[in-house]
Parts: structure tokens; C-alpha cells; sequence
């Protein structure tokens, strides 16, 4: 019998949330999203979870983001939209999570993983760590409004820009320069050792502060919040562009971009 792809455990209030898909470098399934975002809004507000760990399987990974074969089904506006908003309330979910959330990475966080990682309240990351959006060199999609603000509040509109637009990935010792996580320790080992000592402390602060904390912040977030964004979603997942990127990173071949 299969392991689950998410394994979900509490020991001494502290969750343990792993994506645990480690021979696919844990990209996500469409269930994956769902089970994350169920877990957040069901965690009970009675102190019997007091912090949460999120990590990936293996030590290749915290997440590749979305496994790209499920792309292939898209074939309407509608799909690419639907596929959007989900993201944004997965993400939203992780968000609102009523006790703090830490992501402890390894290696690989990309994608759909790296915009978890971005909705936590706090990260940290072994040395190899390798964080970005690299659609613009691999599927030529694009992120959502929403997503875009997210990464913005947290490393800046430039910074976004250029990450995305250069299609690199940032290492350990320029996330913790810039503030994108707050710790890097050497090994996976390490990581999991310092997550826990900082759950641990978190676990013994004041509850009420810090989900007041939290929300506050969120909203504050959303006080610019409202753009439409379906057009640009349509322009990209729709082109034949996205098709071509799909079909490239699944024959592991360089795409050819066309602009349409």
C-alpha cells in the first residue's frame, strides 16, 4: 500500500505537516492543495496545537511545485481561473491558520511549494536551498494577483520582478540577507532540529497574540486587494506557449517560445 501524499501527525501541541511525494522531488497533486488547505482550517483553537511544521519528504525537497502533467487537461479559460483561485485559497488557507506555521525547507522549493513556503509566518532553510518562480524559462504561465502581492509584502516588488523575469532561483545566503528566511543550518537534520526549537518557543507564547498578529497583518495585506486578474491568467494558460512549455519540461527539452 502507498504512503500517504501528506502525512499529518501532533506531538506535544507541536503539527507536523510533510508533503511526502519525495521520488517526484514532492510536486504537488491537485489532492495535495486540498489536503493542505483542509488541515489548515481545521486545526482546533483549544491549544491542543500550539505551532505547525511544514516540510518536504526525502532530503531533495521541500516541494517542486504543481506536478506538471496535470496541466495537460487544461483546455478552457475557465480551467486555468479555476486552477488560479484554488492556489489563492489554498494559500489563503495557510494564511489564516489560527496558530503559527513554519516551513522548514530543504533544497528544491518552487512553484506552488515556494508560494506555501512564502504564506507562512516564518522559513527556514538548509544551505541548499533553491527558491523561485522559473516559469518564465519552464511552462510560461503566470501567478495570480494575489500571489504576486504576497511575495511583494514579504521580499519586495523589485526583488519579484527580477526573480521572475531573470527565471533564477535564490540561495540560502541571499534569502536570509533579504529577510525571506530567518535561519540556514546545514543539513536536513539540523533543519528539523531547529524547527522544533522554534515551534517549541512559539508553542509557549501568548495564543491570542499571536493569531491577532497574524490576521491583522493578513488584512492589512489585502487593504490593496481586489484586481482582476482573468485576463492575464487567460493570455497565459491559454497560449499555445503554456502547451509547449508542458510538453518540453515533460520531455525534459528546452521550449520554444513564440509569444501566442
Amino acid at each position: 500500500m502507498a504512503e500517504p501524499e501528506l502525512l499529518w501527525d501532533v506531538v506535544d501541541g507541536i503539527g507536523r505537516l510533510t508533503f511526502n511525494r519525495p521520488a517526484r522531488r514532492n510536486a504537488f497533486t491537485f489532492a495535495m492543495y486540498e489536503g493542505l488547505k483542509e488541515i489548515c482550517e481545521s486545526v482546533p483553537t483549544d491549544g491542543s496545537v500550539k505551532a505547525i511544521v511544514m516540510t518536504g519528504g526525502g532530503d531533495k525537497a521541500f516541494g517542486a511545485g504543481t506536478d506538471m502533467s496535470q496541466f495537460r487537461l487544461f483546455t478552457r479559460p475557465e480551467d486555468a481561473w479555476a486552477y488560479e483561485e484554488t492556489m489563492d485559497r489554498v494559500l489563503e488557507a495557510v494564511e489564516r491558520c489560527p496558530v503559527p506555521t513554519i516551513a522548514a525547507i530543504n533544497g528544491a522549493c518552487t512553484g506552488g511549494a515556494a508560494g506555501i513556503a512564502a504564506a507562512c509566518d516564518l522559513r527556514i532553510a538548509t544551505r541548499s536551498l533553491k527558491f523561485g518562480f522559473p516559469i518564465a524559462r519552464t511552462l510560461g504561465n503566470c501567478l495570480s494577483a494575489a500571489n504576486l502581492a504576497r511575495l511583494s509584502d514579504l521580499i519586495g516588488p523589485a526583488r519579484v520582478r527580477e526573480v521572475i523575469f531573470t527565471a533564477r532561483l535564490v540561495g540560502a545566503d541571499e534569502a536570509l540577507a533579504t529577510g525571506l528566511v530567518s535561519a540556514v543550518v546545514d543539513d536536513v537534520e539540523a533543519l528539523h532540529a531547529r524547527a522544533t526549537e522554534l515551534a517549541t518557543t512559539l508553542a509557549g507564547h501568548a495564543p491570542l497574540t499571536l493569531r491577532a498578529t497574524k490576521e491583522a497583518l493578513r488584512r492589512l495585506r489585502l487593504a490593496n486587494a481586489g484586481v482582476d486578474d482573468r485576463d492575464l491568467v487567460t493570455l497565459c494558460y491559454m497560449s499555445a506557449d503554456f502547451k509547449e512549455g508542458i510538453e518540453a519540461f515533460l520531455a525534459k527539452r528546452r521550449p520554444v517560445w513564440r509569444g501566442a
